[in-house]
């Protein structure tokens, strides 16, 4: 979790590499502009490979901050740091109680256990 210059929490989303595995060869990914108004649950972009094309959602209801357009020209750069410099949007929540709602490295790992790829 990451502070804002006002002190409210934002929340940075990415993919992780459970689904890059899934996706493989990225090819295009759309991330929408600064400013706009998301929905917990709600599509904000979209995520194409050469195996498929997904949509990226939101996790909390709020207001894009920061949009990380970079990525869009060196998708390879999510395969290689998905945890750090391929973050793809951050989130000002505009209700932080969902922030609890959210899944925490362990359960995120049961859920990759409980469903793998092969």
């Amino acid at each position: 979790m990451e502070k804002a210059a006002d002190g409210t929490s934002l929340v940075t989303v990415g993919l992780t590499a459970y689904a890059l595995e899934a996706l493989t060869d990225l090819v295009y990914i759309d991330l929408p502009e600064t400013g706009r108004q998301v929905k917990a649950g709600q599509p904000f972009g979209e995520v194409e490979s050469v195996k498929a094309v997904g949509e990226l959602y939101s996790p909390v209801d709020g207001e894009i901050v920061e949009s990380n357009t970079a990525i869009a020209n060196n998708l390879d750069q999510l395969s290689k740091d998905p945890y750090q410099s391929g973050w793809l949007v951050k989130i000002k929540p505009s209700d932080p109680s969902q922030l609890n709602k959210l899944l925490d490295y362990a359960a995120y790992r049961k859920l990759c256990e409980e469903n793998p790829l092969h």
